[in-house]
């Protein structure tokens, strides 16, 4: 790590640990630990098995560090929440999260940890994919994304990517709520509106195989969320 970072109270790779929700990710997760292991060598990998059937579990019993799950599907947000916490009770400093379906290149952790230099949270903002967002998502995200920055006052290019450093002391003052992707949302809604640093790192990305984002039921719970937040509902 640079000495920067080290400065700013953030030890190293060995306070990192990297929150992994999967949902039927066995074909990808070993590739996508392998990476992590290779960009961050020393980082905590915890793997949160959302109520997978085709043997997730027991392929991140045998390459992960902590391995959480639920009997049956809860939501990406369920898992995610879940992940989080045991990484601050584990004593992180820094929190990574990276889905498990192969979509982010682990290559880029170093960038979105470094990235924290200036900034309390790092989100990978996609470009130019090998294979191009599904249109629904691109406009979800767009949408989703000019819309939290008007709340927020942030520039935020892109809302929804999973793949995100954040630094312990935001869990402190953030608790987003949403079992789902909509967690995401509120979660960078609460925390720029309570002032942390949001900083956006250019990734590649790809995707492949089946999403498990539903484009109307997943998209209207982010428009909700959303709304919620421009009416004052949640306050």
């Amino acid at each position: 790590m640079t000495s920067a970072f080290a400065s700013r109270g953030v030890p190293g790779q060995a306070a990192v640990a990297c929150v992994i929700p999967a949902l039927d990710s066995a074909a990808t997760l070993p590739a996508v630990v392998t990476a992590l292991r290779l960009s961050l060598p020393d980082a905590k990998l915890i793997v949160i098995d959302d109520g997978s059937r085709d043997g997730t579990r027991t392929i991140a019993r045998k390459t992960c560090d902590t391995v959480l799950h639920f009997d049956q599907n809860r939501g990406k947000g369920a898992a995610l929440r879940l992940g989080i916490a045991s990484a601050v009770a584990g004593g992180a400093s820094v929190v990574l999260t990276i889905d498990a379906d192969g979509q982010h290149d682990p290559a880029y952790a170093p960038a979105l940890i470094r990235a924290l230099d200036d900034a309390d949270i790092a989100i990978g903002a996609r470009r130019r994919p090998a294979t191009p967002m599904p249109l629904r998502r691109r406009a979800t995200n767009f949408l989703a994304s000019t819309a939290i920055g008007a709340i927020t006052g942030a520039r935020i290019p892109d809302s929804q990517s999973g793949f995100r450093a954040i630094r312990r002391a935001v869990f402190d003052y953030v608790v987003a709520d949403g079992d789902r992707y909509e967690y995401e949302t509120d979660f960078l809604i609460r925390a720029g509106m309570a002032g942390f640093r949001i900083a956006a790192v250019p990734i590649s990305t790809k995707y492949c195989g089946a999403s498990h984002f539903r484009s109307v039921t997943d998209s209207a719970r982010i428009v909700r969320t959303i709304w919620r937040h421009r009416t004052g509902a949640f306050r």
